[in-house]
């Protein structure tokens, strides 16, 4: 094993947090949670550049992870990404800050497969080299384009640091689903229509192997697509979790019944396929199942987990 590091870790009490912090843990680092609640490490606020360099003072760390996020439910409306928008650009550029303080060598985004554009790829595959990323143009999502852009700039170009971006699908698994699993049992939630359209996912754990590779592999300044072999439709994918769940089949709805809720008519109507071969050559990152279908039956219980 690689000699061990300290790292903090921004959002360490969220879902995505809790299973980063586990694969450090047991890659043998030791991690430093940053966040808002009584629990965290160093308690601060990404948003008070003052406070959080307070609270850093006197504190070591070879490595930042930024997964923080203001997110308290799914999004549905533009609106409920806004403090989240502001996080990437105004908490970003204060966390790093904050890294420097530390002494950081690397830094550690997390960012999404959005980025490339809320839209219908079609059959082409992306790409970090061949596809732009967070490209302008599209006024409804720029807001959210421009967060998810300016978080991986001033990661990635932070003159003497190591910055790497972690472009996550969707997420799903072991303190996420069972949400959605509980909402299908009560009859809350619909299935889209997805008429062919597909999108990227990725298990939670599987996220948080990444995060742990990119501590000491990668290359700096490089991006990195971190989804699942099989990309699947988001209607499919709340069928196949009911399906795992045992819970009743999901009525049926066309996309149209989500336009009053346009962050999530958006993100349901985009379509895309992403490769994950630079993951796989650079940070020896692979998923631990081609598809969500298996890995949602090991959760549920219905097939034996065979993951370390």
């Amino acid at each position: 094993m690689n000699d061990t590091k300290k790292v903090l870790l921004a959002g360490a009490s969220g879902v995505l947090g809790r299973h980063i912090t586990e694969a450090l843990t047991r890659a043998g680092h030791t991690v430093i949670g940053l966040g808002r609640g009584a629990g965290a490490g160093v308690r601060a606020d990404l948003m008070d550049r003052d406070g959080l360099l307070r609270a850093v003072d006197g504190i070591e760390a070879d490595t930042v992870v930024h997964a923080a996020t203001a997110l308290r439910a799914a999004p549905m409306r533009h609106k409920d990404m806004f403090a989240t928008d502001d996080l990437r650009v105004t908490g970003t550029r204060n966390l790093m800050e904050a890294a420097r303080a530390l002494g950081a060598r690397r830094v550690i985004a997390e960012s999404m497969v959005f980025g490339y554009g809320y839209r219908d790829f079609g059959d082409h595959v992306i790409t970090e080299d061949a596809d732009p990323f967070a490209p302008a143009g599209d006024r409804a999502v720029e807001r959210h384009l421009e967060g998810m852009r300016v978080k991986e700039e001033l990661m990635l170009g932070a003159d003497g640091i190591e910055g790497i971006a972690l472009r996550f699908g969707l997420f799903y698994g072991a303190g996420g689903t069972e949400a959605l699993a509980e909402m299908l049992r009560r009859r809350k939630v619909p299935a889209v229509a997805d008429h062919g359209r597909v999108l990227p996912w990725v298990d939670l754990a599987d996220a948080g192997r990444a995060v742990a590779l990119a501590v000491e592999g990668g290359r700096p300044g490089q991006a990195y697509n971190i989804v699942d072999d099989t990309p699947t439709g988001f209607g499919a994918h709340v069928r196949k979790v009911a399906e795992a769940y045992g819970a009743p089949k999901p009525v049926s709805v066309p996309t149209w019944l989500m336009r009053p809720f346009p962050y999530l008519h958006r993100m349901v109507t985009t379509s895309m396929r992403v490769s994950n071969a630079r993951a796989r050559a650079e940070l020896g990152w692979a998923p631990s199942h081609a598809d969500c279908a298996e890995r949602l039956r090991m959760l549920a219980g219905t097939v034996p987990a065979d993951l370390p």
